[in-house]
């Protein structure tokens, strides 16, 4: 008895039949091989080999055990942003240990605003899912509470029913503001996106008043308190937000800031890769660093030491790891992770 190529699938009754065992006996041959002898096993093997038996349906067996010992990531970016920004491959690495520890697969689930989002997450055939930072109003969240499984947000926002894990923004930027705003009288900010819109512009702290985004709203506000510490009004603090973290586009905006007629004599950035951005320009436009502007990023990210940034240092590879670790059930031992401020010469003394 042999399978053509345009016969149905071979069924695991016929490879048992094929055998002379019983279906038990070759179902225990392929998920629990230990119950079977070897004389058995043998002949299972060699009857599914002639009849072109691969072994029993994966998506069948999930169903059969409720589970299909995969993670879902959702990230708010295109699929390419997951492999290109380093923060993110740390990220995901964290995820991706746990998973490898655990038995697991990771699927991941590139979120765009385009329509068919939110379809994506209901198709996900996952036990859990770990959601990469996003805005208040994104209906991925939804979506993902009406999966009733695991599910953790990195970053924020908060979502009743799913855990989060995240530093305390707002203190940090605070923190590292305080180190960039020092003696400064015309500080600047280059920002995440405010919105899912992700629009660029230059403004000012006055002019921003919906932040949809946990994470760019928290550190606004903590670049807001430093800025006030200082004694620097916020509706005079310029934001130059970028559309995307990363440093071309920073570049960019930084350029357009030193070009203006008070440039800014320090700017915070919130990521290594947007102050490596600025960083550029300014050298470009003739700056010194940090004599005639301070630079601060944030991560630590390697590119921050190499350029000698002063920064917010994170593990996104631990906070990774503390993500996939609640998607698999287990609670956080605390929802704030740890961060520091590492300080080197792109500030002043």
């Amino acid at each position: 008895m042999n399978a053509s190529a345009g016969s149905k699938r071979v069924t695991l009754a016929q490879v048992a039949e094929q055998a002379g065992v019983s279906v038990m006996t070759a179902s225990y041959t392929y998920n629990q091989p230990d119950r079977v002898s070897d004389q058995a096993r043998s002949k299972v093997l060699a009857a599914a080999s002639q009849l072109g038996y691969a072994g029993p349906d994966p998506s069948a067996r999930s169903l059969r055990r409720g589970s299909t010992r995969t993670l879902g990531v959702v990230m708010g970016e295109h699929l390419s942003y997951a492999f290109e920004d380093p923060e993110a491959v740390s990220f995901l690495a964290g995820i991706a240990d746990v998973c490898a520890d655990r038995g697991y697969g990771m699927t991941i689930l590139p979120i765009t605003g385009a329509a068919d989002d939110v379809p994506r997450i209901t198709a996900a055939a996952v036990d859990g899912f770990v959601v990469w930072t996003t805005s208040d109003d994104d209906p991925v969240l939804a979506a993902v509470r009406a999966m009733r499984r695991p599910a953790v947000v990195h970053g924020g926002p908060a979502v009743r029913g799913m855990e989060l894990v995240s530093i305390d923004n707002r203190a940090a930027a605070r923190s590292v503001g305080t180190v960039a705003f020092a003696g400064a009288e015309r500080p600047a900010v280059v920002s995440f996106p405010l919105s899912r819109a992700r629009i660029s512009t230059i403004t000012t702290g006055a002019d921003i008043t919906d932040v949809l985004f946990p994470v760019t709203r928290e550190r606004l506000e903590g670049y807001r308190e430093a800025a006030e510490d200082a004694g620097i009004a916020w509706r005079d603090v310029v934001i130059g937000v970028c559309a995307r973290n990363d440093a071309a586009e920073a570049e960019r905006v930084a350029a357009s800031l030193l070009a203006s007629g008070e440039p800014p004599d320090a700017i915070a950035a919130m990521s290594d890769q947007q102050a490596a951005g600025v960083i550029h320009a300014a050298r470009a436009a003739g700056r010194v660093i940090p004599d005639d502007l301070a630079v601060t990023g944030w991560d630590d990210a390697a590119v921050a030491e190499r350029l000698g940034l002063t920064t917010v240092a994170q593990s996104l590879r631990d906070q990774g790891a503390a993500c996939a670790h609640a998607a698999l059930g287990q609670k956080p031992n605390s929802r704030t992770a740890a961060w520091s401020i590492v300080r080197r010469g792109s500030t002043r003394p």
